[in-house]
Formats: structure tokens, sequence, C-alpha cells
């Protein structure tokens, strides 16, 4: 009886913090870009002054994947990045509510616009990693042409996420065995097929691990199997956040040799290279507050937890008694995944 009581009003809970959001997002819905960002700003502000849980992944994100940098840059690239955080959240609801010839009007520039062609009798797999504004690039591409998009089903806000992101004609395939059919059906007929590819898998699902800026993180497979079942091409795409609210700019990429290889790993790899490629064009938008690493290998020690100020999280980072319990499997000396921060 406790337990359907405790189930009663979680789903009273739900159902009202569904109502405020909507409101919000409607709400925020109405206000010029210009002024969502400095929205944004102000929330990326409260991020970096006040000690918590994103910015303190964010830093530890950061300083796995680039230990090169010194600290002083490593932290402004990591307050950089929490004011694009606040921007990209600000920015949602606009790019979900706004009617659909203002929305496009903000994509200025089209880079490499050519890998969006579909072969003939093919389809094409699109994959837009969680930086810049990734629904406004979803968008984009359900407006090429048919589209289905795979699509993690959420607790909040469900129902207007799914209408925003059907509002080009996009088909939402849910991230179930159903879903993957929908997917492959949509490559046979030569349709884009749309994939967040840096989102950590389910334990159940296939995955291996696989370097992310040198670093093991839980790969999906299922972008390698699609290649190989349907033959279609992979190519990255993201919009790139222009200062200033001047827009965005689309960047579209070739996915690098291998993602589709009968060897997981090297597939794997040749995935995550792609998205270090995408990161290094803007490495401010990318999500580093997201829980990337939070899979460990096996007898490797976990690492989103600990003091939340920057000084302990580096000196915890750095201590030679992590290091050697695995906590950081990074080479100083590494250069090929670099980035350059100018």
């Amino acid at each position: 009886m406790a337990k359907k009581k405790m189930t009663r009003w979680r789903r009273l809970r739900v159902a009202a913090t569904n109502q405020i959001a909507r409101a919000l997002v409607q709400l925020v819905a109405r206000l010029p870009l210009s002024v969502l960002h400095r929205l944004g700003r102000a929330v990326g502000w409260a991020f970096i002054h006040w000690p918590n849980r994103q910015r303190r992944n964010a830093l530890i994100n950061l300083r796995l994947c680039f230990p090169q940098l010194e600290i002083s840059e490593l932290i402004r690239l990591r307050d950089r990045n929490l004011v694009e955080f606040g921007k990209t959240y600000l920015e949602i609801g606009y790019l979900w509510q706004r009617p659909l010839d203002q929305v496009h009007a903000l994509v200025r520039e089209v880079r490499g616009a050519e890998f969006l062609q579909r072969p003939p009798g093919r389809g094409l797999i699109v994959l837009s990693p969680h930086l810049g504004a990734w629904e406004l690039a979803g968008l984009h591409l359900a407006r090429q042409g048919p589209t289905a998009i795979f699509y993690k089903p959420q607790r909040y806000l469900d129902d207007l996420i799914l209408a925003a992101r059907r509002r080009c004609g996009a088909q939402l395939a849910p991230i179930t065995a159903r879903g993957i059919r929908v997917l492959v059906q949509a490559l046979e007929r030569g349709d884009y097929v749309g994939v967040l590819p840096d989102q950590e898998p389910k334990e159940d699902k296939g995955a291996v691990f696989a370097p992310l800026f040198s670093i093991p993180a839980y790969t999906m497979l299922l972008v390698n199997r699609l290649a190989r079942r349907t033959g279609a091409p992979v190519i990255f795409m993201f919009a790139e956040r222009l200062p200033r609210a001047g827009g965005f700019c689309m960047h579209c990429i070739p996915a690098p040799e291998g993602i589709d290889s009968t060897d997981e790993l090297v597939a794997a790899t040749a995935l995550n290279r792609g998205i270090e490629q995408c990161v290094s064009i803007c490495p401010d938008q990318y999500v580093w507050p997201y829980k990337r690493f939070r899979r460990r290998p096996p007898d490797i020690a976990g690492i989103y937890s600990g003091p939340l100020d920057d000084q302990r999280i580096l000196a915890l980072i750095e201590s030679q008694e992590l290091r050697a319990e695995g906590m950081v499997e990074v080479d100083r000396r590494r250069q090929a995944s670099c980035l350059t921060l100018a």
C-alpha cells in the first residue's frame, strides 16, 4: 500500500514538474535569441561561481581530455564552456517553439554541404554530437528529406520534445529493438538517419570501450552495425553557435575511415575520432558537464564524486594514489588528439 502511494505521489510530482517546465519553455520561446543568450550567460556565471556538480564534472572531463593545458587555460576553457552550456539550454525553447522559417533562418552557413548528399539508392547516417545546438542540427537534417531519428524517451517534457522534433517531418525511432528496425528500414529506403553518438549506452546494449581523447569511453556499436548492414555512408553534422546571437554555422564532416569495420574496437575508435574532430572546431560548446566516462573498465575507479571546489578537484585528479588506481589514463606526450584552443 505504501509503495502504491509513493508511486502515485511520484507521478503527481512528474506531472507538476512537466506543467511548470512547459510553461517556462513557452515563456522563454517568446524572447529574442539575443536576450536568451544574455540570460544563458547569467546562468553560466552562476554555474561558474557556485560550487556544483556540473562545474566539477566539466573540470574533471577537461582535465582528463586535455592534460597538456596549463591550469589557468583549463579553468578559462571550463568557464567559457559553462557560459555556452547556459546558452544551450536557454535557446532550446526558441528552437522548439518558434516558426520553422525563423529557426531555419538562423543557419547562416553550411560548411561541407556536399557531404549531406545521399548516394543514389542508399541512405545516409548523420551523427550529431552534443555540441553547439544539436536540436537545430536535427531540424536541419529533417529539412533535407525523409529522416528517421533515434530517440531516447524522456521523463520530463517528452510530448513537447517529440512534437518539436517532428516539426520538419522526422520520424522518431525509440531506443528499442523496434526503433532499430525503423532505422534499418529508413536506410534501405534511401532516407536519412540521425543519431546522437556520444551518449553512454545501456549496459545490455552493444558497446565496447574505445578511446575518446585517449580515455576509455563506453561507445555504441549501433552506427557500425547500421553502416555494415545497409552500406550507408556516415557523416558528422553539428551547429556551431556564432558570437553575439549571430546565428549558427552548420558543419558537415565525413566520418573517419574504419567506422564500418568488422572489428568493433576499430569501428568504435573511428566513431570517437570523429567526435574529437567535431569538438576541435568549438571545444567550448561541447557538453563537458555530462558524465561521459561514468562507466569505467573493470577494476578502474569512478571519477564523478568528491569535492566541488576547483583546487581540491585538480589535486584529486593529479594525486599519485588515484593515478595508480587507474583514475586517470592519459599520456601527456600524445599529440594526435590535441585541440587548437586559440
